[in-house]
């Protein structure tokens, strides 16, 4: 399998059928259904509307996986609407042929924003160290065939320092730390959403510091302001810097195994 984007799906499927299942989530089954069939029906629309060579579905896919991971709405029309905005940015919020904000991301920060029906469920996956393994260990081997393991590694490391940090300032103990950092949805932003290499700086220093800005943002916008979601909305805001570090920092732009170089959604 070299297109890693069938990784990805097969193991952000496994863990919605986890979630489903052992896990129990909070989520009713007509959710999924109707994020993917929102969210591959948008990707058809806007080829044909656009005019742009198809660039199948395997993406809107692995988009809908994890909305439906991590959005949860008590009304039933803004998950299939968060999925439509999702991928209509893939073609319509472009600059130099690259695709600005990571789809899921966009999506479920969207649909936060716009209506208080709407929240992200950060904390159901529970704090099971071999839950947490499990999904780190997957995360990684997508993130390394994607050739993007770095921008994962520097945002986890720099995500750990400064709580290493606060917690050695404020006195609190080692438990504390682990605390904070054992939830799923810090494994899923790191290996499944801040990974995208569609959105990615193109060089390894510009994803370094791209990844580095995530984590500074959100630990900011989380202790300095008491937000909540802060990977979310750090990730929102610091992504129209890629194109800024691009030119800064030169590197080769990414491209899907297997997909012509004219298809870049």
């Amino acid at each position: 399998m070299r297109d890693p984007r069938i990784l990805q799906i097969a193991f952000l499927g496994s863990f919605l059928c986890a979630g489903l299942t052992v896990l129990q989530f909070d989520l009713p089954l007509w959710q999924p259904v109707l994020i993917t069939t929102s969210a591959v029906l948008t990707q058809w629309g806007m080829t044909r509307l656009l005019k742009v060579p198809p660039a199948g579905y395997l993406s809107p896919l692995i988009s809908s996986l994890g909305l439906s991971l991590l959005l949860r709405s008590d009304v039933w029309w803004i998950p299939p609407l968060a999925a439509a905005v999702a991928i209509s940015s893939k073609f319509l919020v472009r600059f130099n042929g690259k695709h600005i904000f990571n789809p899921t991301n966009l999506g479920l920060a969207a649909a936060m924003f716009f209506s208080d029906r709407t929240w992200c469920s950060p904390s159901q996956w529970g704090e099971s160290a071999m839950l947490l393994a499990w999904l780190a260990v997957f995360g990684m081997a997508v993130a390394q065939r994607a050739f993007r393991s770095d921008v994962s590694l520097c945002f986890l490391g720099a995500w750990i320092l400064l709580k290493l940090g606060r917690v050695l300032y404020l006195g609190q103990k080692l438990p504390v730390l682990w605390h904070q950092l054992s939830t799923g949805s810090l494994i899923l932003f790191t290996f499944f959403m801040i990974s995208d290499p569609k959105t990615t700086p193109d060089s390894r220093t510009g994803r370094a510091v791209y990844a580095a800005a995530v984590a500074g943002l959100a630990f900011y916008l989380q202790h300095g302001l008491w937000k909540y979601n802060v990977l979310i909305w750090a990730l929102l805001l610091v992504s129209p810097l890629v194109p800024l570090i691009d030119w800064l920092f030169k590197g080769d732009r990414y491209r899907w195994p297997g997909v012509a170089p004219a298809v870049s959604l």
